[in-house]
């Protein structure tokens, strides 16, 4: 597992990690990808909440509109944090998580 650093811009919430692939954007690539496992806050590693509702939404115990909560609490850990934890150890970029 690999830690990416998040790169903030001035004056603005934009964020964005160097990925295999480049530049990305952590709100509509990082949240996405299946290889994103968590965003370090502090010195915790909280995990992505896209993985734990994404499990929860397919086996039918939660509705859909539970991905709007997890993208509302990714997007504050993303503030909140400064690296994202990230599998993709052999470097094949992104890999969407849907």
């Amino acid at each position: 597992m690999k830690s990416l650093a998040i790169i903030r811009t001035e004056g603005s919430d934009r964020a964005h990690v160097q990925c295999a692939t480049g530049i990305v954007s952590v709100h509509t690539k990082c949240g996405y990808c299946r290889h994103c496992k968590g965003i370090k806050v502090g010195a915790r590693v909280m995990p992505s909440p896209y993985e734990k509702t994404g499990a929860q939404v397919q086996s039918g115990s939660v509705p859909p509109e539970a991905y709007l909560d997890a993208a509302i609490a990714f997007n504050t850990l993303v503030r909140d944090g400064t690296d994202i934890a990230c599998d993709d150890d052999s470097d094949s970029g992104f890999l969407s998580r849907y």
